[in-house]
């Protein structure tokens, strides 16, 4: 029956274990000089290798050599690889969480080891087992019989009581580096006769996140079809990842801020079935590796890809600014926080590169209120010298000058309005809509009036009230009460077809007829 690799290559022996030399050496010089531990914690990410070191722990302990222990070929450690030595104990606390379970294993601990010198209990995700299980099972780890050895294993050792660490010896495991996945990788590879490409690890090893097994585990899927060579573009396809070349093009339409150009090109990438949220993510790391060959001599010592992509990103980080890099990192991480909550990330990431393509200022369209007073200011002198123009001035939405309350204070509302929505759209992904059609108008002692431009922006202006008012405190002082003026929506809505189409002759610099 098959086996799947990080089964089948799981180290037998203390020199197979990758990226944990800090404990390899502590644990062998303990088996060595027989001051081993009465109780052991290894905590650490998932797929590090804690339960592959107790085992081996549990191996040297019981070793039968006379020489390096464990040496994997007695029998004792044989035994212990096949999961049938008497004496070694594994327990998977997620499943065996009781009190009933714990004073099971503590009746045991009362029997000594048959077949080999030491009795080896590993409890595998220790934290959850309930807090009654760890009341019973203090004792028993404090002072167990000297042929008996626990050894606790957790992702989360946060969870763990202050009595239960104060009894063990912890030893913590680390990610493990990329270059050393790659190697190990690359070794598994040559034994089982499979092709893998550099670029191709890199980008699994990249993925694994530094955990061996799930390295192991997207290497086996990706040589699963039965191909003998795997390339960089089989990885990719299987991740749902995009390779270096598109965040470099994607990039450049958004430095030339060809908003349409790069919208359809994410637009291209999606539609072969890549994850969205990866692709942020991806991105993310592209403007990092970005920021790292603008300031390195030797980026290749962090950046780990082929040196032709290295050259290839060094050519775009020249024609980068330093604050089109650093605005790329921030709003693409905070668009990929907010897709943690969202069903609609694509949405999220194409808002996000708008925001890039225009630039420092965001999103900051004129709204259709806006619109219409550019326009007024555009039309010819005579229709503003019509009477019904001049009985009736154009309502002022952004007062160039501040605006003063009766208690002496001044507010410039145009500033403040633009602080508001820098909270707000931190804050809420949606709050663009109101921003596009909405203009701050004036701030009074006891209230604030916003005017909007559309029913729907005052619906959304509505929906966010509690919102707006506690930002507008945030940056006034005060507390105020949100009027929503509609005034200006009435206006537009008794428009003739003539004055539009002057309108429209105004700012687009042809003539407009209405046929």
């Amino acid at each position: 029956m098959y086996q799947a690799l990080y089964r089948a290559y799981r180290p037998e022996v203390f020199e197979e274990v990758l990226g944990q030399e800090h404990i390899v050496r502590i644990l062998k010089n303990q088996i060595a000089t027989d001051s081993t531990s009465h109780a052991y914690l290894f905590c650490g990410t998932r797929g590090t290798g804690k339960t592959t070191t107790a085992r081996l722990l549990a191996k040297g302990l019981n070793c039968l050599s006379e020489g390096d222990r464990p040496c994997g070929e007695c029998a004792s450690c044989k035994a212990i690889k096949e999961g049938n030595f008497i004496d070694v104990v594994e327990i998977d606390a997620a499943s065996n969480n009781g009190v009933e379970n714990i004073r099971e294993l503590r009746e045991s601990v009362n029997y000594p080891p048959a077949a080999g010198r030491k009795k080896i209990y590993i409890i595998d995700e220790v934290h959850m087992l309930s807090t009654g299980a760890f009341n019973a099972l203090l004792k028993t780890l404090e002072e167990p019989p000297e042929y008996v050895t626990f050894i606790l294993a957790t992702t989360e050792v946060q969870k763990l009581p202050a009595t239960i660490l104060s009894r063990c010896m912890r030893l913590d495991f680390k990610r493990v580096p990329e270059n050393i996945l790659i190697s190990g990788m690359a070794e598994i590879c040559k034994k089982i006769g499979i092709d893998v490409s550099e670029d191709a690890l890199r980008i699994i090893a990249s993925n694994a996140d530094g955990s061996v097994r799930d390295g192991l585990s997207i290497l086996d899927q990706c040589i699963s079809g039965g191909e003998k060579k795997v390339g960089e573009k089989d990885v990719l396809e299987f991740l749902g990842a995009s390779g270096d070349e598109d965040f470099i093009e994607l990039t450049d339409l958004v430095r030339k801020k060809k908003t349409s150009e790069a919208i359809a090109f994410l637009a291209g990438i999606l539609s072969d079935g890549k994850d969205v949220r990866q692709f942020n993510r991806d991105w993310i790391n592209h403007f990092r590796n970005l920021l790292m060959v603008k300031f390195m001599k030797n980026p290749q010592t962090v950046i780990n890809m082929s040196v032709e992509n290295i050259e290839r990103i060094s050519r775009q980080a020249q024609v980068l600014e330093l604050e089109d890099i650093n605005r790329g990192i921030l709003e693409l991480s905070r668009t990929l926080n907010e897709a943690r909550y969202s069903t609609q990330p694509r949405i999220l990431l194409e808002l996000a590169i708008v925001k890039l393509c225009l630039g420092a200022g965001g999103i900051k369209e004129l709204s259709d209120y806006e619109f219409e007073h550019t326009t007024a200011k555009a039309a010819e002198p005579e229709q503003a010298t019509e009477p019904e123009q001049a009985a009736e001035p154009e309502p002022q939405a952004a007062p160039v000058e501040p605006v003063q309350t009766a208690e002496g204070q001044e507010f410039e509302c145009e500033e403040i309005w633009n602080d508001v929505f820098e909270d707000g759209e931190a804050a809420k992904g949606s709050f663009y809509i109101i921003r596009s059609g909405s203009t701050l108008a004036s701030i009074d002692d006891e209230d604030f009036t916003v005017v909007v431009a559309s029913e729907l922006t005052k619906q959304h202006v509505e929906s966010n009230r509690k919102l707006l008012e506690d930002l507008m405190e945030k940056h006034t002082g005060k507390r105020r009460i949100m009027k929503i003026s509609t005034k200006d929506l009435k206006k537009r809505q008794e428009k003739s077809a003539e004055e539009i189409a002057s309108d429209a002759s105004d700012i687009l610099g042809i003539q407009v007829d209405i046929t």
